[in-house]
């Protein structure tokens, strides 16, 4: 029997409640006592739709994040990823993201039937810089979209199609504090994380080297 999906509004009820802060910001008033008005040319740089620049930004891209919230306002952030370019831009407004199979767990796309709002992030390796895209979503499964959006090898079963309402360029200062592009800040292979041994945990597994195969075959078999 396949166990059931437990839904997030279920996870949701059992949160402990905390007391009041009373340091908690809850007003914007509150709010710009801490940051003052932003820049004239942080204001500035925002655009409502896809100029030349960001156009050519999410051809040079090959990862993207995409968040998005359900009608109960709980989150889900989803990465996706493929070859520079998987995203399509339509023109100055849409652009197309390939939904390529994963875990079939739906989280972000049932979100998305409930409450269209999306946010993206797109990122190239080795630039500081990325790319803001809000928006709204459609799912499609049109076939002439999807025609030629295989991310490997294999064709999505549908794909987000975004309408642009804000895009701009995020600055650098994030990715040079986290030095997340200079390899000599990574951890050295034995001081990661383990995927197999989290996956063996959280699931139940009870055998580490079943999840170990688990993963690999699924990374080398249904990538």
């Amino acid at each position: 029997m396949r166990p059931q999906q437990r839904s997030r509004r279920d996870r949701s009820s059992a949160c402990h409640h905390h007391p009041i802060d009373p340091y908690a910001i809850t007003t914007l008033a509150q709010l710009r006592e801490v940051y003052a008005e932003p820049a004239e040319r942080a204001v500035l740089k925002e655009k409502d739709r896809l100029d030349e620049h960001c156009r050519d930004f999410i051809a040079r891209s090959p990862f993207v994040m995409v968040s998005s919230a359900n009608a109960g306002g709980e989150c889900d952030v989803s990465p996706k990823g493929g070859p520079a370019g998987f995203v399509r831009v339509i023109d100055e407004r849409r652009l197309l993201i390939p939904d390529a199979t994963g875990n079939r767990r739906v989280d972000s796309l049932q979100n998305f039937l409930e409450n269209p709002r999306v946010g993206l992030l797109f990122l190239i390796p080795g630039l500081g810089e990325t790319l803001r895209v809000n928006g709204r979503v459609e799912l499609t499964r049109d076939p002439a979209l999807l025609e030629g959006l295989a991310t490997a090898g294999r064709p999505p079963k549908l794909a987000l199609v975004v309408m642009v309402e804000q895009a701009y360029l995020h600055c650098a200062k994030c990715i040079l504090r986290s030095h997340l592009w200079d390899p000599g800040s990574w951890p050295a292979e034995e001081e990661r994380p383990s995927a197999a041994e989290i996956l063996n945990d959280h699931i139940g597994i009870g055998d580490l080297v079943a999840s170990a195969a688990a993963l690999e075959d699924s990374y080398t078999n249904r990538i």
